[in-house]
């Protein structure tokens, strides 16, 4: 008995590999409008995906990135400035992508453009700390997708949303685990509602990577503007050196980092050709084998971990 069992389970293994791996036929004649490809995982997805043959629309925030894009690329990728915060520069954008891709429609849409915002403790911050990473990582993601969702329902198509792992867990304070929060529910809710329409949703939850949006650099200049503004009532709480101690003991994390971008394109890729595409795609070693995990845990067990990273405060009962 045991062994029909365990056939029956490598069979089904073997035909739940083969199944994602069947290919759409044709992507010669495809659409696909990729935000945020100044840098990062956008500029290598842009790359890519015109190599492959796709007709890509690749939309920069920059003049300058936007030019040294298409020097890279073949005459079929299209570029076109979008700032995702401004609502007439994304439905004007939108009107231009109609008129691109014509009765065809919109294959692919793949919502990258993202911030990190500032990381600090939640009590060093204000609501406007808050509202940038929101505005772009979330309310953006959603204008962006309004405005192009008839088009990619015209070709039965495919939308990607390129959450993090900071959906799944609040890794530090700051808007940014809030606006990948909302995206996941964003997305799910989307997911649902296009089913009907043969238009396949997924999200893709890259863990740790190097790139422009995770500089330490960026990131640590931006906590000491803040610390200069807070109050002397917090500063003795946490004590005079706690962002260089918050520092040395990041340095021991450095080993989770990611650098392989293509790891975050390959996702992109399948959810884009594949006939049976995933819900959910995580990207990187760390994302698969403690974060994703981590975030099925109890909260106890979470908080644990975590906190475990956090530096121990010089005088939190001066208050």
């Amino acid at each position: 008995m045991f062994f029909w069992v365990l056939a029956l389970l490598i069979l089904c293994g073997f035909l739940w590999n083969y199944k994602r791996q069947l290919k759409i036929a044709d992507i010669t004649d495809k659409y696909v409008f990729i935000t945020g490809c100044d840098t990062g995982f956008g500029n290598l997805a842009a790359r890519t995906f015109d190599k492959k043959g796709f007709h890509v629309i690749a939309a920069c925030l920059t003049e300058s990135e936007s030019t040294a894009l298409k020097a890279e690329t073949s005459e079929r990728l299209h570029t076109v400035l979008l700032d995702v915060t401004d609502p007439e520069n994304v439905k004007r954008t939108a009107q231009w992508v109609k008129n691109q891709v014509g009765e065809k429609g919109l294959w692919g849409l793949i919502n990258n453009a993202g911030v990190l915002g500032v990381l600090a403790p939640t009590d060093w911050l204000t609501v406007e700390d808050y509202r940038e990473p929101i505005e772009v990582n979330l309310f953006g993601l959603i204008s962006v997708t309004l405005n192009l969702l008839p088009l990619v329902k015209k070709a039965r198509g495919r939308i990607i949303n390129v959450s993090s792992i900071g959906g799944r867990l609040a890794f530090s304070g700051g808007g940014y685990t809030p606006s990948k929060y909302a995206v996941e529910g964003f997305n799910d809710s989307l997911r649902r509602d296009m089913k009907a329409f043969g238009v396949h949703v997924s999200c893709i939850e890259p863990g740790l990577f190097k790139t422009g949006l995770s500089d330490p650099i960026k990131a640590t200049e931006k906590k000491r503007a803040i610390w200069k503004n807070l109050s002397p009532d917090i500063k003795q709480q946490y004590g005079e050196g706690y962002i260089e101690k918050s520092l040395d003991k990041l340095k021991g994390t450095n080993s989770f980092v990611n650098v392989d971008l293509s790891l975050v394109v390959e996702c992109m890729d399948h959810a884009l050709t594949s006939l049976f595409p995933k819900t959910h795609y995580a990207a990187g070693r760390d994302a698969k084998t403690f974060w994703i995990p981590l975030s099925h845990m109890p909260a106890v067990l979470q908080d644990f971990l975590l906190l475990k990273q956090k530096i121990e405060l010089a005088n939190p009962k001066a208050v």
